[in-house]
C-alpha cells in the first residue's frame, strides 16, 4: 500500500479557525431575522465559503446589506476608513480580522510615528496588504509595497527605513529584502510580522517534499500562502501539484509511487484534507500505485 504522509501543520491556522467560528456563531443573528454578510470571502477557500453560504452567511455580492444587518470583516482585515463607513450605515460589524494581521497594523503605525519610511513586503493587490496600507495612511505614514527587489528603488532614497511583512510572506524573500536594504540605507528597523503559522507550514514543506515521490498541496487557488507552499515544494520536488479538491487528483500522478506527501494552506479545512487523502488511497487501491 502507498504511504501517505500528512504534514503536521497542514490546514487551518489560529486566525482562520477564529474567523470561521465567528461566522458560524453569527448564524444566531439569522435566526433573529437579520441578514449576515462577509466583506469578501471570509477566507481564501471557496469550498469553506460555500459551506458557510449554506448556513446563510454570504459574501457581499448581488445583495447589499442594509441598516440592521450584520457584516463580518474577514480574516485579512480592511482599512479603518472602510470600517467606519460600515458602522455609519448602521450595520452590526463583527471583526474577524486575524490578531496577527492586527499586529501588522500596529507595527506600521509604530514605525510611522517614529518617522520611518515603510517597506511592506507583500502582494500589492492582496486584501491584507490593502487593509494595512489603510492603517499606514491613517497614521500619516509613507511607504511602499515590495513584491520584487526591483520595487525597492523608492525606499533607497530614504535614510531611515522600517520593514514589515504581509503575514503569509515567504521567509526567504523577506530576508532578501532586509539584506538588500541593510546594504544601502543609513538606519534600518525591522519588525518581523510573518505569522508563525506561515513559517511552520513552509518548514514542513522543506522537510517533506524531498522525501516523497509526489507532493500534493491543497488550498484555494486565490490563497497566497498556499501558492507559496506550492512554489517551495515545486523547487524541491518536480512532482508537486496544487489542488483545491479531491476531484482534481489525476491517477497518472501516482503511477509507480511509493510515498505521497500532503500539506495544505492555512485556509484549508480538515474535511478537505481527509477527502484528498481518501481519494489517493482509493486511486492507489484501484491501480496499485507502486510497482
Amino acid at each position: 500500500m502507498v504511504e501517505i504522509i500528512v504534514a503536521p501543520n497542514a490546514g487551518f491556522c489560529f486566525g482562520v479557525k477564529r474567523a470561521v467560528k465567528l461566522a458560524e456563531e453569527s448564524v444566531s443573528l439569522i435566526e433573529e431575522g437579520r441578514r449576515v454578510y462577509t466583506l469578501g470571502p471570509i477566507i481564501h477557500n471557496p469550498q469553506e465559503v460555500g459551506r458557510l453560504k449554506k448556513l446563510g452567511v454570504n459574501p457581499v455580492g448581488e445583495e447589499e446589506p442594509s441598516k440592521g444587518d450584520a457584516i463580518i470583516i474577514r480574516s485579512h482585515g480592511i482599512p479603518p476608513e472602510r470600517e467606519r463607513e460600515l458602522k455609519e450605515k448602521g450595520l452590526k460589524v463583527i471583526d474577524a480580522t486575524c490578531p496577527y494581521v492586527k499586529a501588522v497594523h500596529e507595527a506600521v503605525c509604530q514605525l510611522a510615528k517614529e518617522g520611518y519610511f515603510i517597506v511592506l513586503v507583500g502582494e500589492k493587490n492582496h486584501p491584507e496588504v490593502i487593509g494595512t496600507l489603510g492603517y499606514l495612511k491613517e497614521c500619516n505614514g509613507e511607504g511602499i509595497v515590495v513584491e520584487t527587489l526591483e520595487d525597492l528603488n523608492e525606499a533607497l532614497k530614504h535614510e531611515r527605513v522600517g520593514v514589515v511583512s504581509q503575514t503569509t510572506q515567504s521567509e526567504k524573500f523577506f530576508k532578501e529584502v532586509v539584506g538588500e536594504l541593510a546594504l544601502w540605507v543609513k538606519e534600518l528597523k525591522v519588525i518581523n510580522t510573518i505569522c508563525n503559522a506561515t513559517s511552520v507550514r513552509q518548514e514542513d514543506v522543506y522537510n517533506l517534499a524531498p522525501q516523497v515521490d509526489v507532493m500534493i498541496i491543497i488550498g484555494g487557488k486565490n490563497s497566497g500562502n498556499t501558492r507559496r507552499l506550492y512554489n517551495i515544494s515545486k523547487s524541491l520536488n518536480p512532482n508537486s501539484y496544487h489542488i483545491e479538491t479531491a476531484e482534481e487528483l489525476q491517477p497518472e500522478w501516482f503511477e509507480g509511487v511509493k510515498k505521497v506527501g500532503i500539506t495544505a494552506g492555512a485556509s484549508t479545512p480538515s474535511w478537505i484534507i481527509e477527502q484528498v487523502k481518501g481519494k489517493i488511497e482509493e486511486i492507489c487501491e484501484r491501480q496499485s500505485c507502486y510497482s
